[in-house]
């Protein structure tokens, strides 16, 4: 049963959560509008490639009737995944079978593109960043962005990522660094000018840890490839060596001087990228988050539950998006709807984030990942 009078629904965010909330919802006849702080569609680069996995992401896709256009534009063989040792020596490798279409690949910027072009013109207002959330409880909730405008609505989305605005209005929680940091570096056209690069990494992905650092690449598509370069570090480690993030000779050097022991052909993950490198520092809210129940402010996805990047984030949060809109779509009031889907969210969110607890570690582990059940996961 839809809600009515039709509720003012503002989601925060125009990340996968924040657009296939939108996209089933439009499907069932409710409106809402996505507020997004990027000026436009093409304003940064959308991040690496995603694995969605068919018990959760591709649920979400189902719901949207975007799955078969997700599987056209998926990469299939980008399953592949090496794991070697720091010597270059494969100690395991999965190859997918002909059709495997459990946790199939797909560039961010793809994925956006095609989740935007299956929303009704509009629906995205680009150039709206959050400042705050205001209002009463029992609403009407008030947005207010940083130029100045304020519009009102009956229900808040945060969909807005790690570090949520959102969350600010039914939770202190802020993140908190886990101890582990990702240098990410990009290799392009690797087919000719990277041969090496592309040989080593295959089709997927491909891994390599000594338990205090590791490194971890990505086949994109394209002719890409992007690397990780993990550490346990201060969250300063750049700054505190006397460099810039974008003093990428300095940083060379002093990378090459902790993989010293590493093979040569991996220590091209670090050596031959093009352009500079991304500081990205992991964090993860604590656990478990939770944040008492208000009828008019949602949390879902990383502005919910952010972990450790072990291949759950954005799949629980599109599972996240479609179990709010069909909540939306199916009781008679936005505070019925509120209440089941984090009903539902929290235990579940909560129980994941208890198993990835400290698994930031895990990303330097020389442990061997378990593929042992048929369908890969």
């Amino acid at each position: 049963m839809n809600i009515t009078p039709a509720p003012r629904i503002a989601i925060v965010g125009a990340g996968p959560g924040g657009l296939i909330c939108a996209r089933i919802l439009q499907r069932h006849g409710i409106a809402a509008v996505v507020y997004e702080r990027d000026a436009g569609p093409a304003a940064r680069d959308q991040g690496g490639t995603l694995d969605l996995h068919a018990d959760n992401g591709q649920i979400a896709l189902r719901e949207a009737a975007l799955l078969e256009e997700f599987f056209e534009l998926a990469r299939p063989e980008g399953q592949e995944m090496r794991q070697m040792d720091p010597t270059g020596t494969i100690l395991f490798h999965h190859v997918p079978e002909q059709g495997e279409r459990f946790k199939p690949e797909i560039d961010r910027g793809r994925l956006r593109d095609l989740l935007l072009d299956s929303l009704q013109p509009g629906t995205v207002r680009w150039g709206h960043a959050l400042q705050a959330v205001g209002g009463p409880a029992d609403g009407p909730r008030q947005l207010h962005f940083t130029d100045g405008t304020t519009i009102e609505a009956d229900l808040v989305v945060g969909a807005d990522g790690a570090w949520s605005k959102v969350r600010r209005a039914v939770s202190r929680a802020t993140p908190r660094y886990t101890g582990v940091s990702f240098l990410e570096a990009w290799f392009h056209d690797v087919e000719t000018r990277h041969p090496d690069i592309a040989e080593l990494v295959g089709q997927g992905s491909a891994a390599a840890a000594d338990g205090d650092r590791g490194l971890f690449a990505q086949r994109n598509s394209g002719g890409h490839i992007r690397v990780y370069i993990i550490q346990r570090v201060p969250a300063d480690w750049i700054t505190a060596g006397g460099l810039t993030p974008r003093d990428a000779d300095g940083i060379r050097a002093l990378l090459l001087e902790r993989y010293r022991d590493w093979a040569p052909r991996l220590r091209r993950l670090i050596t031959d990228n093009d352009g500079p490198y991304v500081d990205r520092p992991i964090f993860a809210l604590p656990v478990p988050h939770a944040w008492e129940h208000d009828p008019t402010v949602t949390l879902l996805g990383d502005a919910a539950h952010l972990m450790p990047p072990l291949g759950v984030g954005v799949n629980l949060a599109m599972l996240d998006a479609c179990e709010l809109a069909l909540a939306l779509a199916c009781h008679d009031t936005v505070g019925e709807a509120v209440h089941a889907y984090e009903t539902t969210m929290l235990p579940r969110s909560t129980e994941m984030a208890r198993l990835l607890d400290g698994a930031a570690d895990g990303l330097l582990s020389t442990e061997l990942p378990d593929f042992a059940d048929a369908d890969g996961r």
